[in-house]
Parts: structure tokens; C-alpha cells; sequence
């Protein structure tokens, strides 16, 4: 796999989920919900074209792993509609809203509600179980 700067994937990543978290906020009858988001899909488009591959990649890796027969999709598409961002000691902390995230048939988890979701600050992927726990399945080195 190619070497992927982890860090501006990140800040890349952050970038999407507050052009993300701004679209949630606005009511799609304001005048800006449409400026807003042609902006979130241009900095989807660009996320994709640089980061897709290495994405798609792993997701299929940790798919292989935790959820073979579940299928898998573009990168994006594991981004959540909206994150809470808490402040912590001056770092921000991103976690997806309850509910949120790709749906995921897990062979340990038969008979739950299991999401799979990508989270920033460090870039890893996490899989949220009935809406509460929340398992690290991949981290970005």
C-alpha cells in the first residue's frame, strides 16, 4: 500500500466532518444550504481522489476481518452526517452522533445493531455497537 500522509489525512478528514457538521446545522430551506453543499461534495471529491484508494483499502481489509459478508463501499460513505466535537484539555474529541454510520453485518455481534464509522484525531475506523460501545477495529500509523 502506498505511503499515505496520515496527517494530512486527518486534517483533510476534520475538514469534511465541519463542512458536514455546517450542512447538519442549516435548514434546507436557507439560502446558503445549497453553497454549503457544493462545497461539502468539492471536498468530497478531492478527499476521494486523494485518499480513496488507501481508504478503500483498508475498509476492504477490515471488512475481511470483522464483516465479510457485509459490502464495501466508497470512503466516504463511512463518514457520519453529523459529529459531536468535544473540547478536552484544548484537543478536540470526534464522535459520531448514536445511529450514525454504515451498517455492518458483524459475525460477533449477530442480533445488534452494529455501525461502522470513520473518526478523526487519530484517523481510525470504529465499529459502534447498539448505539453505546464503540470498538477501535483500525488506526492510522
Amino acid at each position: 500500500m502506498a505511503d499515505i500522509n496520515t496527517e494530512k489525512l486527518n486534517k483533510d478528514l476534520i475538514e469534511l466532518i465541519t463542512k458536514r457538521n455546517e450542512l447538519a446545522d442549516i435548514d434546507y430551506n436557507n439560502e446558503e444550504y445549497d453553497d454549503v453543499e457544493e462545497e461539502l461534495h468539492d471536498l468530497e471529491d478531492d478527499f476521494l481522489e486523494e485518499f480513496g484508494e488507501y481508504l478503500e483499502g483498508i475498509f476492504q481489509a477490515v471488512h475481511d476481518e470483522f464483516c465479510p459478508e457485509s459490502d464495501v463501499l466508497l470512503p466516504i460513505a463511512y463518514l457520519a452526517k453529523k459529529y459531536y466535537i468535544k473540547d478536552k484539555n484544548g484537543k478536540k474529541l470526534y464522535a459520531p452522533y448514536p445511529g450514525e454510520g454504515v451498517f455492518v453485518e458483524v459475525d460477533d455481534y449477530l442480533n445488534h445493531d452494529t455501525r461502522m464509522v470513520i473518526v478523526p484525531d487519530p484517523v481510525r475506523i470504529v465499529l459502534i455497537i447498539d448505539k453505546a460501545q464503540v470498538e477501535e477495529l483500525w488506526r492510522a500509523e
